[in-house]
């Protein structure tokens, strides 16, 4: 799901019942769908910009199929969590809703989503990571729609001022911080956020250092990768390339200004960016993938997903809505109107989204980015991991300290799998 552009979400992000078919996740099976003749309306809730713009964009859909009537509810992402909850609560629920990436596991638990029909969509055309936010406990609950991930922006002129190239590893970012600082002018070398959805900058620093948060259903934080992690995260801070004193309305106007020279954000930045940097802005700054540590470059991976729910009255109309929104023409044609990458990798083979060389750095990133596991407990244990974050940032808690107190609050919390 797109995040608002504030520091405290700079990093981001989010993730099927006729007759005979179980209400409950553990004997979901996925029935079948004959979507060849529909008919009738359907109801979908969307949230933010994809909200405001699918209600026109639906036009298309009905227009290919005479006789449905598409529509839409626009939310605020602010409220679209509990909503969609109450909804399932007072048996109110619309046919199709987009949900954020990580609330699948506790969606699918309420046993109130439809299990994806095998005949309608092949899994094997979406990015592994997309595909991985609808997954729980082995079943598919829903469809992916649009995808995002990070990467890491910087100034060219800033690092061209101070004669370095945008990092590959890990050491490199480092030096690239020092010498945008020392010698191009830029107070912060690099802009990492440690406040809300700081948890978005350190998964895919552990996932670099070869570890992972979850083994067996259990959460894993005090491990060596982990350590490895929060090291990097705060030797920028201990450097004094990456600013512990957090103004909310700083970002993105301090990369405009080049006291900032460099952050890891999603692509919907570029335009952001674009619009608020002014005219010839776009020359001065670019995107490059996500520097390596040891296991590899992998970033994170959001976005937004479609499910449909199994109190819905026009299953086949709903479904076969679902089923057009992932279609790569579609998807393409979703990039033109809202800027939202597809979840379709095929998709990025459109002349539009091949016109933008910053695109495509988003689109290789996402071929090998992660998410993290569907467990219902997410949410509580991501604000875990932002506290210690935070003391990590302002040097007050050391990295092995709070993989420890991590761990030992999450392991509290479970993971309601």
């Amino acid at each position: 799901m797109r995040k608002q552009v504030t520091a405290g979400l700079l990093a981001t992000g989010l993730v099927l019942s006729a007759c005979g078919r179980s209400g409950t996740t553990g004997g979901d099976r996925a029935a079948n769908v004959d979507t060849s003749r529909v008919s009738g309306g359907i109801t979908v809730w969307a949230q933010g910009s994809e909200g405001e713009r699918l209600g026109a964009f639906a036009k298309r859909f009905e227009a290919a199929n005479p006789g449905v009537t598409v529509n839409v509810t626009p939310m605020g992402m602010d409220v679209a969590h509990d909503k969609i909850i109450s909804a399932i609560a007072g048996g109110a629920t619309p046919d199709v809703t987009m949900i954020g990436t990580t609330w699948m596991g506790e969606l699918a638990k309420t046993g109130a989503v439809d299990p994806t029909p095998g005949n309608l969509v092949d899994r094997s055309g979406f990015f592994p990571g997309s595909w991985d936010t609808v997954t729980f406990n082995g079943v598919a609950y829903g469809v992916p729609w649009y995808v995002e991930t990070r990467a890491f922006y910087y100034r060219t002129d800033l690092a061209a001022k101070a004669g370095v190239k945008p990092p590959a590893t890990w050491q490199e970012a480092q030096s690239f911080a020092r010498a945008v600082k020392d010698r191009a002018g830029a107070s912060q070398g690099v802009y990492q956020n440690y406040t809300v959805g700081s948890w978005q900058e350190l998964l895919p620093l552990i996932w670099q250092s070869g570890g992972d948060i979850v083994k067996n259903g259990r959460w894993t934080f005090d491990t060596p990768q982990t350590i490895q992690a929060l090291t990097q995260f705060q030797s920028y801070y201990k450097a004094g390339t990456a600013p512990n004193k957090v103004d909310e309305g700083a970002f993105p106007s301090n990369f405009i200004k080049g006291q900032a020279a460099a952050f890891y954000s999603g692509p919907w930045m570029i335009y952001a960016l674009d619009k608020d940097g002014g005219a010839g802005f776009d020359k001065k700054y670019t995107v490059a993938p996500y520097p390596r540590g040891v296991a590899g470059g992998t970033s994170l991976m959001g976005g937004g997903d479609l499910v449909v729910f199994k109190k819905t009255k026009n299953r086949a109309a709903a479904w076969k809505f679902v089923q057009w929104l992932s279609d790569p023409a579609t998807q393409a044609a979703w990039f033109g109107t809202v800027k939202d990458l597809p979840a379709v990798r095929s998709a990025f083979g459109d002349p539009a989204l091949k016109a933008d060389p910053r695109v495509a750095v988003f689109g290789e990133t996402l071929k090998t980015a992660k998410t993290p596991p569907p467990y219902p407990t997410w949410d509580q244990v991501a604000h875990v991991l932002e506290t210690e974050i935070q003391k990590v940032a302002l040097l007050k808690e050391s990295p092995a300290a709070a993989a420890k107190a991590m761990q030992a609050k999450a392991g509290d919390i479970g993971t309601g799998a």
